[in-house]
């Protein structure tokens, strides 16, 4: 009965219980019921008497050790800010209320998952280190008895479910591809009469509903060569079990840990080699001038000032990423943790960050079949609207030359068109007048996708041509094309792309033989040191929108964030914002349905623009409501 009275008195100190296994759904059965404290409020509040009387009716019944197949479904739907704390296993509790218990206790709160542990043998609970990976599941396990087993020892139970992702030790997430099967085996042993597990999981499983409730995605920030470029990675909600650190110092360990293992090839740290928090530290908070002030170990305490701004850099955009709460300057404290190292101001950093200029006009292709452009006045209403204007140079005085697409450099200097045919790509100025240049590229079946430009100046395109199909990129805008090796793709089409703007990253819009469209992200690799003609390749593609079934257009967006148009299955097309891990979507658009192209800018406060079929080209400003902009048009983009 002690599960009853536990019950009881949580109801008596205002905290709601929640009912975690049983059969299909997660009702019934006594075991794994976990607490959470969330103060009831309103009708709300009357719900944790009938949660009492379940267990009150079942807390002292037994379950059976043997029989069917039963799925546990941990907490799903429970909001993030509920605290979930397992409960300790009953006395001479059953094979199946241990094993359905310790999957429950799992997903606890608890410091240490010190409840998590009473469900294992002494050994096994010393040994077992889950902090440091998590299987992330697509609903709960599915748990069965080992028939047809005679194990000395006691009975064993498979547990199993359909793999989502996994979650490394260096926080970051990793979709799994095609379909993978989450399968253990949980040795049970008998220890003083008491039934416990010899062999816990070796990494921590939760459900995805209970994933997104306990963690949350942040930004780390590497440079690459002099840009800033996101990391996504996955900390607690709340002080982490093992090391006791709070969400904000989980993420500046993480950073001082190094990048994911999929970015690091291509990114660097300022932070020297060995590099921790001063030993001891687990809160880190803001003063009252919105100051964080971060002390380090020895290795990080004896730099020069450039070296230290920049490592400043890094932890100001890291943090500033991981709160709404205003963060003006961040200081780095040597180990004694009182004399400043060096300090870095949000303006300062923002300069020694090196992210693209903030646009000055916003371009798309007109009804005839021109280049145009409009000034970004995103405060005029509709009659006060700046009309578009001819894109100046070449392009302006070229009449019988029809654009299908095209792409800006970030300095708005030139840009990169597709002939309509899609035959040919031309780069032009836009700073003078001049006669129309030789293409760059040809396909003969016209099959060119639009181009995109990256940070570092190259210019990138795919041709669908059977003969020349393919990753194409252009160093400098100039020069001979080089076709680009991307690993994975494996005979598949790309049918859209665009380069991340730090250059290092690149979206691909994927077609395989009579397949849908699906967006991937790999990682662009070059050769240091050996010039812009090096070859480059583009390395280990992953998932980017996997819970979409069709992907048909996307842009990047601020904070290394993808903007999404696609459809989950059985779905209508959406705009919406995905983490560039395929985590999750971070938010849709509202009203953004019928849309076949979409952009935006990295200065957040531009608004999205979009190809609507109804309505032409549409704005979305900043806290405001769509609106069209040019009645006809197509393939709005930003520079980029």
């Amino acid at each position: 009965m002690e599960d009853a009275e536990r019950a009881r008195r949580g109801v008596r100190e205002g905290l709601g219980v929640r009912e975690g296994l049983g059969r299909s759904g997660g009702r019934g059965g006594p075991a794994g019921r976990g607490v959470r404290l969330a103060p009831p409020t309103g009708p709300a509040a009357a719900l944790p008497v009938l949660a009492v009387a379940g267990l009150l009716l079942s807390g002292c019944a037994s379950m059976p050790d043997r029989g069917e197949i039963r799925r546990v479904e941990a907490s799903q739907g429970v909001d993030s800010q509920v605290r979930v704390f397992g409960v300790p296993p009953a006395d001479k509790a059953s094979p199946a209320d241990i094993v359905d218990g310790f999957l429950e206790a799992m997903t606890s709160d608890d410091p240490q998952l010190a409840t998590a542990r009473k469900y294992l043998t002494e050994d096994a609970a010393k040994n077992w280190k889950p902090g440091t990976a998590v299987t992330v599941l697509s609903a709960g396990l599915d748990r069965v008895p080992v028939q047809g087993e005679k194990d000395p020892d006691g009975p064993r139970w498979k547990v199993y479910g359909k793999k989502l992702a996994t979650v490394d030790e260096r926080s970051a997430y990793q979709p799994e591809t095609g379909g993978g099967r989450y399968e253990e085996f949980l040795q049970l042993v008998q220890v003083n009469k008491q039934w416990r597990i010899a062999t816990p999981p070796s990494s921590l499983v939760l459900s995805e509903s209970d994933f997104q409730r306990i963690y949350k995605p942040v930004n780390k920030y590497y440079f690459a060569g002099s840009t800033l470029v996101a990391d996504p990675v996955y900390v607690r909600q709340r002080s982490d079990p093992d090391s006791r650190m709070d969400p904000t110092t989980q993420t500046v360990q993480s950073l001082l840990a190094g990048p994911s293992k999929w970015l690091g090839p291509v990114v660097t740290t300022a932070f020297p080699t060995g590099t921790e928090l001063r030993e001891g530290t687990k809160s880190l908070s803001y003063d009252g001038q919105n100051t964080l002030r971060v002390p380090l170990n020895d290795k990080g305490g004896n730099v020069g000032q450039p070296q230290c701004q920049k490592m400043a850099t890094q932890l100001l955009y890291t943090v500033r990423d991981l709160t709404a709460s205003r963060l003006d300057r961040v200081e780095l404290l040597r180990p004694d943790g009182k004399s400043s190292l060096c300090w870095v101001t949000g303006s300062a950093a923002a300069v020694i960050a090196g992210r693209p200029p903030s646009p000055d006009h916003q371009y798309y292709v007109d009804k005839d079949a021109r280049l145009v452009r409009m000034v970004l006045n995103v405060g005029a209403d509709d009659q006060q609207q700046d009309k578009p204007e001819p894109a100046p140079g070449p392009l302006a005085t070229a009449a019988a030359f029809k654009v299908g697409s095209a792409a800006i450099t970030y300095d708005e200097k030139r840009a990169a068109v597709v002939s309509e045919d899609g035959h040919g790509l031309y780069v032009v100025t836009l700073t003078t007048a001049g006669p129309m240049p030789q293409p760059l590229l040809n396909s003969k079946s016209g099959k060119l996708t639009a181009p995109t430009w990256d940070a570092r100046g190259d210019l990138w395109i795919a041709d669908g041509d059977p003969q020349t199909q393919g990753l194409w990129r252009v160093p400098g805008g100039t020069g001979t094309p080089q076709k680009v090796e991307v690993s994975g793709l494996n005979g598949a089409r790309i049918t859209g792309l665009k380069a991340s703007p730090d250059g290092v990253r690149v979206a691909l819009l994927v077609e395989r033989e009579g397949a849908r469209k699906n967006l991937f992200l790999g990682r662009v690799e070059r050769t240091e040191g050996a010039g812009d003609s090096a070859p480059v390749s583009v390395r280990e593609l992953r998932p980017a929108a996997p819970q979409m079934a069709e992907v048909t257009a996307m842009s990047w967006a601020p904070r290394g964030r993808l903007l999404v148009v696609g459809r989950e299955s059985g779905g209508v097309d959406q705009a919406r914002y995905m983490l560039a891990d395929g985590s999750m979507v971070a938010a849709s658009l509202p009203g953004a349905t019928g849309m076949s192209a979409i952009a935006a800018s990295e200065d957040e406060a531009k608004p999205v623009v979009a190809l609507s079929g109804e309505d032409g080209i549409v704005w979305l400003p900043p806290g405001a409501q769509w609106r069209t902009v040019a009645a006809g048009g197509k393939a709005p983009v930003y520079p980029g």
